[in-house]
């Protein structure tokens, strides 16, 4: 089996924030991300997939088709978007990072998956310091 990532990248704004809560209660579980005027990311996102090189050419995909995937259905629909108010596969779920993580995989699960190769490893830094990896399992 042969892992192969492809990264891309995107700038967009959310707010971490549960209505059913007090402002107090929400400032304390989710600190900064709270504010109310919303707060942006420079997001960096890794797409792994796994499979067996083509023998004719050697590939597990093609780069460049794996890369127009990712901007045409997931970067296009972020970029420089309020992930709160503009992102129509967000609408209604916590804008965190690991929800969008499984959101951004169930988009491209079925776009990737080939007789060959098949999508192994959504991969998203928040910031330098921050990042989630999700496989797809069920918790």
């Amino acid at each position: 089996m042969v892992y192969l990532t492809r990264k891309e990248h995107f700038n967009a704004a959310h707010k971490l924030w549960c209505a059913d809560w007090s402002a107090e209660k929400n400032f304390e579980v989710f600190g900064k991300c709270a504010n109310p005027n919303w707060h942006g990311h420079n997001f960096d996102l890794y797409v792994t997939v796994a499979g067996k090189p083509d023998p004719q050419t050697g590939l597990v995909v093609d780069l460049k088709e794996l890369s127009r995937l990712i901007r045409e259905h997931v970067v296009e629909a972020l970029d420089h978007k309020n992930l709160n108010l503009d992102v129509p596969f967000m609408a209604g779920k916590m804008p965190t990072t690991e929800i969008l993580a499984m959101e951004i995989w169930r988009i491209l699960e079925p776009l990737v998956l080939r007789p060959n190769c098949r999508l192994h490893k959504i991969t998203l830094y928040e910031t330098a310091n921050n990042f989630v990896e999700y496989l797809g399992e069920p918790v």
